[in-house]
């Protein structure tokens, strides 16, 4: 008998054991095996640091539990990433793709080929950027509005220059500064250049008058000792922090408003499970305290939005954007 009960005992342990071991790996399948996240430029730049941001959260969190490589894919402000995630990687359920507002300009305008906002699966917004107007610290420009009186009496005397070409984010604040100021955008001295430090280094050579950019980029500047001044944010509220101080184009009177979201997808035929693991994920690593530090420290700004929430969110901006693009003559009819 206490043979049999020693047996039976064995008997049960390891039946428990199998049982537990079949759940903790049931548990472990639900996170990818080789996380990833595809950056759509060369090292450096907002995918970039997009890609890190995650990272580092998803780690520090604990919503990730295996080390996540970034992985390279420049083309087209996301293009080429798009294209290769929809057409040839549409199931990989441990990668996720950065993108950006441009990202969504960039589609409003059909620049991703034939495919469109509605072909991948929208994931996680994890902070935001908004636009800027900066000229040099000795410009005789103090606020928006001297800026601004100046491109109405004479557009040909006010260069503004920009990271992007046509169609651009940048090119877009300008012509909104331009469409503010009741000068008619086609007669503004627009100047592109490959990206901000190329723009900023004309600004300060005195090559152009103003700059169309990002608060972040500013931030950091003006952190290193750049000599430059942020006329205004273009947001509907001041932001948080050390450019507090920075008034809104709309406290000048002058309505621009322009966000700059930061944020991931993933690929069309994503099971459910995997796309919720990660919404899971990113839910969990915004909210924990940590979080805030990294985002501030990469300069971005407070933005969350996941699953249902962001794709909401995205299909709304990429309708405006198409609008927007419309009305400037941007879109092939």
């Amino acid at each position: 008998m206490q043979l049999f009960s020693k047996a039976r005992l064995a008997a049960v342990m390891g039946a428990c054991a199998m049982t537990l071991g079949m759940t903790a790996g049931a548990q472990a399948a639900d996170e990818p095996r080789r996380p990833e996240c595809i950056a759509p430029a060369q090292p450096g730049g907002g995918f970039d640091l997009t890609c890190r941001l995650a990272v580092e959260g998803l780690k520090q969190s604990g919503a990730l539990q295996k080390p996540m490589r970034i992985v390279y894919m420049p083309g087209g402000i996301g293009a080429v990433a798009y294209n290769n995630i929809v057409a040839q990687h549409p199931d990989e359920p441990g990668t996720i793709v950065a993108f950006s507002g441009g990202s969504l300009l960039n589609l409003a305008q059909g620049k991703f080929g034939k495919y469109n906002v509605d072909d991948v699966r929208w994931l996680a917004g994890i902070g935001a950027d908004y636009g800027v107007a900066v000229v040099r610290d000795d410009s005789p420009y103090k606020d928006l509005k001297s800026l601004m009186e100046a491109f109405k009496q004479d557009p040909s005397k006010i260069v503004l220059g920009a990271g992007g070409t046509v169609g651009s984010q940048d090119w877009m604040k300008a012509a909104l500064t331009a469409k503010a100021a009741g000068v008619d955008y086609r007669k503004m001295r627009f100047v592109a250049f490959e990206g901000g430090g190329e723009a900023v280094t004309a600004l300060r050579g005195g090559h152009i008058q103003a700059y169309m950019g990002d608060a972040a980029e500013a931030f950091t500047m003006l952190e290193g000792g750049a000599p430059i001044r942020v006329l205004a944010v273009f947001n509907d509220e001041r932001l948080p922090g050390k450019l507090n101080s920075i008034p809104t184009a709309k406290e000048q009177g002058y309505d621009i408003n322009w966000p700059i979201i930061r944020g991931f997808y993933v690929g069309p035929k994503v099971s459910d499970e995997a796309y919720q693991f990660w919404v899971d994920a990113f839910n969990k690593t915004m909210a924990a305290p940590e979080y805030a530090k990294l985002r501030d420290q990469q300069g971005l700004f407070p933005f969350a939005k996941t699953g249902p929430e962001l794709d909401a969110y995205v299909k709304e901006q990429v309708k405006k954007y198409h609008a927007l693009a419309d009305s400037f003559g941007l879109i092939k009819k």
